[in-house]
């Protein structure tokens, strides 16, 4: 246990290398187009008067719109309940019994962790100015956040608390990496799980987030030449233009390809492919993708900060896109593997959450039912035909679901955020109109440059965690460990006694 502590004390240590060095700007948010409206998460925040300054040496905080911040209330708490209990009890139920509560201690310990690390560092690092890639240390323990007013939505002049931003998005971050345990369920070590997920955070999530999400806000344009400068300070992939509403590439993509990774890294399980490893309680699984699919409400919706017709547009999008792939997984499981299953359904629901959480703000309905029907089949022969051609033994598929799911809806969304095809196009700040140009060729360009920029840094960022991890305290647990089970070998406890 000693010698635990002082690794992952290390680890967090290492944690606070992750942001630039460059000079901070005041706080920002994230978006997802240069310019865009009403999309992925948010905006600059007015600074608080420093200590010792008078309240009147500086703005005044802007008021906060009550009825937006009960809704991004609301869909905060929607969020955490994805995690605990959502995902665990899906990853729960498809592992076998004694490796059960493993994977729950491993999902409910990883969301207390990401929170921690996100208040220490992980928002400032995120979204305060740096450079393109890493933001910096000026809101190090939320220093200078307020709790009364000053984090900007996609609406010139509309407010929220910017420590309600901090807690909305400290979800995304927590969410995340759990997302990745599903991979290598049943075989790691718990210290090397907690390490893993401290260095993956720092080095991918965060610099994933800042890219694709931050800038000054709408409040910063005012004109071209303001633009050019708030695009300039402005994230890598935002400046290129990259739409993602709510996490395609900095959630899904990044989890899925640190998934396989590890898969790849770590192993297969013992009897792999010789031994049933059926779920134990497809009925857990059917009750935590239920939980995911209502708590995603709070992950999509939520990303646009105000209630407003994108909002609604979000919601019907994510329930629209969710039941269709559910209908397509299904109907082609029945063809090809002779019965419809609970599995498959529960399976098709959380693919097509995953592929419209980019779209989900910028396309219509039309749109939003394509990628639904088209995802479910996809991510079926994800989940068996590109798995055995990978070889990797990804024990709950979060690469065939979420890596292969979120490739598609990055994609798509550039394809059906056109206007020509229902979508909502691009906002222009300075028109304060929606943009009259858009090529949906151009646009599936940027978006094919933000998935490869996930795809490459979170394999190289997992590769190098896990090896290193692997070097110091290993990351495997040993056989007869493995044959026990986690429950008993890691926690000393059953989920269930007969």
């Amino acid at each position: 246990m000693k010698k635990f502590l002082a690794v992952l004390l290390t680890a967090l240590t290492v944690g606070f290398g992750g942001g630039a060095l460059a000079e901070d700007k005041p706080a920002a948010g994230s978006a997802v187009t240069a310019p865009a409206a009403d999309s992925a998460a948010p905006a600059a925040a007015i600074a608080a008067p420093a200590a010792g300054e008078s309240a009147s040496a500086t703005p005044a905080l802007p008021e906060p719109n009550k009825g937006d911040s009960t809704f991004m209330y609301i869909a905060t708490v929607l969020v955490i309940m994805m995690v605990i209990p959502g995902l665990a009890l899906f990853y729960g139920g498809l592992v076998r019994t004694k490796n059960m509560l493993s994977v729950l201690m491993q999902v409910f310990v990883t969301f207390s962790l990401m929170i921690v690390l996100w208040v220490i560092y992980g928002y400032s690092v995120a979204f305060t100015g740096g450079n393109p890639f890493f933001g910096g240390f000026s809101k190090l323990f939320l220093e200078g956040v307020n709790a009364a007013g000053g984090g900007a939505t996609f609406s010139k002049g509309v407010y929220i608390p910017e420590m309600l931003f901090v807690v909305f998005q400290a979800t995304f971050a927590a969410i995340t990496p759990a997302l990745i345990i599903g991979a290598f369920a049943e075989r790691m070590k718990f210290s090397a799980v907690l390490i893993f997920m401290a260095i993956w955070f720092t080095f991918a999530y965060l610099p994933m987030a800042h890219m694709v999400w931050f800038w000054d806000g709408p409040d910063a344009i005012t004109d071209a030449a303001s633009l050019a400068t708030v695009t300039a300070s402005a994230g890598w992939l935002w400046a290129k233009g990259a739409l993602d509403f709510a996490g395609g590439t900095v959630v899904h993509i990044n989890a899925g390809v640190a998934g396989l990774v590890a898969a790849l890294v770590i192993g297969k399980r013992i009897g792999y492919g010789k031994e049933s490893m059926t779920p134990h309680s497809l009925t857990m699984t059917m009750i935590g993708a239920s939980l995911l699919w209502v708590g995603w409400f709070g992950f999509n919706v939520g990303s646009n900060l105000e209630m407003t017709g994108t909002a609604t547009m979000a919601f019907v999008n994510t329930l629209l896109a969710t039941a269709a792939a559910t209908l397509s997984w299904t109907f082609f499981e029945a063809i090809f593997k002779g019965k419809p299953s609970m599995l498959g359904a529960a399976s098709g629901a959380v693919a097509g959450l995953v592929a419209i959480t980019p779209a989900c703000g910028f396309v219509g309905v039309k749109g939003a039912l394509v990628i639904g029907l088209v995802v479910g089949p996809l991510c079926l022969w994800g989940v068996s035909g590109l798995k055995k051609m990978l070889g990797a033994d990804d024990a709950l598929d979060v690469f065939g679901v979420h890596g292969l799911g979120g490739i598609w809806g990055a994609i798509a969304t550039g394809i059906f955020a056109a206007p020509s095809l229902g979508g909502s196009g691009i906002f222009d700040y300075v028109a304060n109109a929606a943009s009259a140009d858009y090529s949906i060729s151009a646009q599936v360009w940027v978006q094919c440059q933000a998935v490869l920029t996930a795809i490459v840094l979170s394999g190289v960022v997992s590769f190098v965690a896990l090896k290193l991890i692997d070097i110091v305290i290993g990351v495997r647990v040993p056989e007869d460990q493995e044959r026990e089970g986690l429950d008993l070998a890691a926690h000393g406890e059953t989920a269930y006694h007969y």
